[in-house]
């Protein structure tokens, strides 16, 4: 009877180291991930987010204030705009940015970031490594001057210099470049998967771009190469989640998608300012957000934000807020469950569930403007019978 005992003791430890193991390695390849991705607890501060209105043209700046101070500026608006930031920095007593992330070189999103870092203290700078992306037209060599250049023409008035567009249209990002070098601050590329810790329980995670980056060829069925390869981020404190995609387009979204990337957020600021080629309806659907924001201007030549895009963030009932609509929209929360408060400068005098009509695609395939809008749109003609008594 003792050894039949100690026999089906053994059997019994077997079994047990059999489970544990089992467990050990569901906790090492499951559990440990989550715990180690899962944010810090949150301190009960409050926790920043102002979409600056850098309008009235198309642009990006969003300025975040963490629990414990550290600050973060995400694009700078449009060239000439960095004064507007400078103000909002101000306004918000701020007088150092922890970090400045360029989510992609475009001018509308880094062309106001010399300004800002002429005027204010930036620690650390963050981008995707990448050049301004431009058209073959343009990419190729100058050509040197014939014979008859600084002969007076036949009309006798005097040959005018060619500039080199190249030059003058990528300006914007020589300038962002130089401000760098100049302003001391230490210059990081983006990792998919790095962690910025923001202090009291607030973190930043870069989601993208990831390597290979995307080229033209992959850009055929709509979107821009340039917008494709943003710096995508999510803001997590606590129970407050947002998405911060820069102008990222639905290609990048569906390379997000297929790879093991946590992208519900509660809130979601929408990518390429309301564009029918991003925040897709399969992003939608996994994000399950309860409010978008569009940061975009009222001179636009895109249609920005499309009523295709509208549609769908109306059919996933969210909430929607709209700088060129509202102003600056500001997000104040502490972390807990749906604490989260959304103010915005001024009341929408229209209907925010209406987009603009498009004078051009915003696609690389028609010829998107990449590096601005160039001025205001044609205005509307006016309507004859509204002054007719």
């Amino acid at each position: 009877m003792a050894k039949r005992s100690l026999k089906g003791c053994g059997c019994a430890i077997a079994v047990l180291v059999v489970v544990l193991g089992a467990a050990g390695y569901a906790g090492w390849k499951y559990v440990l991930p989550w715990w180690q991705t899962k944010p810090p607890p949150p301190s009960g501060g409050e926790l920043q987010i102002h979409v600056l209105d850098v309008g009235p043209g198309n642009g990006d700046s969003i300025l975040i204030i963490a629990p414990g101070g550290k600050t973060v500026l995400i694009d700078s608006g449009d060239t000439g705009k960095g004064k507007v930031v400078l103000e909002a920095l101000k306004r918000h007593n701020i007088q150092q940015l922890d970090y400045f992330i360029g989510t992609h070189p475009h001018p509308d999103h880094i062309g106001g970031a010399d300004e800002v870092f002429k005027a204010t203290k930036v620690l650390i700078v963050i981008d995707n490594g990448l050049e301004p992306d431009l058209p073959e037209s343009l990419a190729s060599p100058i050509k040197a001057p014939d014979a008859s250049a600084g002969k007076k023409p036949a009309n006798n008035k005097p040959a005018g210099k060619k500039l080199d567009k190249s030059a003058t249209i990528t300006k914007f990002y020589d300038e962002y470049k130089n401000a760098i070098t100049q302003s001391g601050a230490h210059y990081e590329k983006a990792q998919a998967g790095a962690k910025y810790d923001l202090g009291g329980g607030a973190r930043l995670t870069i989601l993208a771009p990831s390597e290979p980056f995307f080229t033209r060829e992959q850009m055929k069925t709509g979107g821009n190469v340039t917008n494709a390869n943003s710096v995508v981020m999510r803001l997590d404190y606590g129970d407050f989640s947002m998405l911060l995609p820069g102008d990222a387009e639905e290609q990048t979204e569906h390379r997000m998608l297929t790879r093991d990337v946590n992208l519900k957020a509660r809130i979601v600021k929408v990518a390429h300012h309301g564009s029918k080629y991003a925040t897709s309806q399969d992003l939608i659907d996994r994000l399950k957000p309860e409010v978008a924001i569009i940061s975009c201007g009222e001179w636009n030549r895109y249609g920005h934000p499309s009523q295709v895009e509208l549609d769908r963030l109306r059919a996933a009932n969210v909430k929607l807020y709209r700088t060129d609509l509202q102003g600056e929209v500001s997000i104040t929360t502490r972390g807990k469950e749906s604490d989260y408060a959304i103010k915005t400068a001024k009341e929408a005098k229209s209907d925010l569930w209406v987009g603009r009509l498009a004078q051009k695609d915003d696609s690389s395939r028609s010829g998107f403007i990449a590096y601005g809008d160039f001025g205001p749109p044609p205005r509307q003609p006016k309507d004859k019978s509204a002054n007719k008594q």
